[in-house]
């Protein structure tokens, strides 16, 4: 029973929705970036894929923070 709650916590914490929609942004990105022919198309797509991967690792950063938090109260 305390796992089931534990996995409905874990879907509800926005950091893990968060992070579930980061990680489709870049899947998103990195489809455009290989779909791009034209070299400013290429660069934007360097640029998109770069931000969205700092954001996914600010936001695992955050995430495992907050489970540490948690366990230790």
């Amino acid at each position: 029973m305390l796992r089931l709650l534990n996995k409905r916590k874990k879907a509800e914490n926005p950091l893990i929705k968060e992070l579930q929609a980061t990680r489709l942004e870049l899947e998103t990105a990195y489809s455009v970036f290989e779909n791009a022919v034209d070299p400013d198309l290429v660069s934007s797509s360097i640029y998109r894929i770069n931000s969205v991967q700092e954001r996914y690792q600010f936001l695992l950063k955050q995430l495992k923070k907050a489970e540490t938090t948690l366990q230790s109260s």
